[in-house]
C-alpha cells in the first residue's frame, strides 16, 4: 500500500519552533515524493510483468496489484497536492516568510519532476500495449490492412472486426487467445489513459503553483540584490568618507606641523634680533 498519510498542520508565521514545524513537514513531504517516484516504478514493473505474463491466473493477480498500486498513488499525488498548497497559503512573511516560499516551491518542482516520469511511464507502456494488440491481431488476420489494425487498437468498435477475422481464421485455438488478450489490452489501455488524464490535470495545477512561486521568489531575489547593492553603496560612501576625514585630519596636522615650524622660526628670528640689540646698547653704554 502507498504512504498516503497527511501529515500537514496549520503551521503559524513565526517563531522557532513554528519554523521546526515547517521544516518538518518539508521532510514528510520528500518522503512522500520518494514513495511516490518508488510506487512509479512498482507501477512500471507490473505493466512490464502484464505484458510478459501467460498465465491466466497470474495476470489476474497481476491485473488486480497493478489497479491497487494506482489507486495508491493516486491517493497520494491528491494528498500531496493539498499539502504543498497549504504551505503556500502559510507562507507568511520576513526573512522565515522567504525560507518558507523557496523551500516549498523546491518541493513543488520535485513533485512536478516525480508527476513528469509518472507521465512518461504511462505513455511508453501505452505505446506498448498498442504495439502488442497490433501482434496479436496480425495473427488472427496476417493480411490486415493498417485501417484495420488502427480501428482494432484504437477503436472499442474495432472488436467487431477482430471478431469477424476471428471467425475466418483456421488457426482457431492460437486466434481465440490472441483475441482475449487483444481485450484484454483493451482494458489496459482505458486504465492509462484515465491516469494520462488525472495526472495531465495534476501537472497543470501544480505547474501553475510553481510559476507563481517562481514569481514570488524572483521578486525576493530582487528585492535581496537590490538591498545587497544599496548596502555596498552605503558601505562605499562611509569607505570614502572614512578616507576623506582620514586626509582632512592628517591635512590639519601636517598645516599645524607647519604652523609650530614657522613659529618656532619666528621666534628664533627674534630672539636673535633682541639678542642683538641688547648686545648693541651694552656696547654703546660702555663707549
Amino acid at each position: 500500500m502507498a504512504d498516503v498519510k497527511d501529515s500537514s498542520t496549520n503551521l503559524p508565521g513565526g517563531g522557532a519552533d513554528d519554523m521546526s514545524s515547517f521544516y518538518a513537514e518539508i521532510s514528510s513531504l520528500q518522503d512522500s515524493i520518494r514513495t511516490f517516484n518508488d510506487n512509479v516504478t512498482r507501477i512500471g514493473e507490473l505493466h512490464s510483468r502484464s505484458l510478459n505474463n501467460t498465465d491466466d491466473a497470474a495476470a489476474q493477480r497481476n491485473a488486480a496489484q497493478l489497479d491497487e498500486l494506482v489507486a495508491d498513488t493516486s491517493a497520494l499525488s491528491a494528498t500531496l497536492k493539498r499539502r504543498i498548497k497549504a504551505l503556500e497559503r502559510q507562507a507568511g512573511s520576513g526573512r522565515d516568510g522567504q525560507i518558507r516560499k523557496q523551500q516549498t516551491a523546491l518541493v513543488k518542482s520535485k513533485f512536478v519532476e516525480a508527476i513528469q516520469n509518472y507521465q512518461n511511464v504511462e505513455q511508453q507502456y501505452r505505446t506498448r500495449y498498442k504495439q502488442r494488440m497490433e501482434r496479436q491481431f496480425k495473427i488472427v488476420k496476417p493480411d490486415a490492412s493498417p485501417e484495420e489494425v488502427k480501428a482494432v487498437v484504437n477503436d472499442d468498435s474495432g472488436g467487431q472486426i477482430f471478431s469477424q477475422a476471428l471467425l475466418n481464421s483456421n488457426r482457431y485455438g492460437e486466434s481465440r487467445a490472441a483475441y482475449r488478450e487483444v481485450q484484454e489490452r483493451h482494458e489496459d489501455i482505458k486504465r492509462i489513459e484515465q491516469t494520462l488524464g488525472e495526472l495531465a490535470q495534476l501537472f497543470n495545477d501544480m505547474s501553475v503553483l510553481v510559476e507563481q512561486q517562481d514569481e514570488t521568489i524572483q521578486n525576493i531575489e530582487t528585492t535581496a540584490a537590490t538591498v545587497e547593492k544599496d548596502t555596498e553603496a552605503g558601505l562605499n560612501y562611509t569607505d570614502k568618507a572614512v578616507v576623506s576625514a582620514r586626509a582632512a585630519r592628517k591635512k590639519r596636522w601636517i598645516c599645524f606641523i607647519i604652523t609650530l615650524i614657522i613659529l618656532a622660526i619666528i621666534g628664533i628670528v627674534v630672539g636673535i634680533e633682541v639678542a642683538q640689540h641688547v648686545n648693541t646698547n651694552k656696547s654703546s653704554s660702555s663707549s
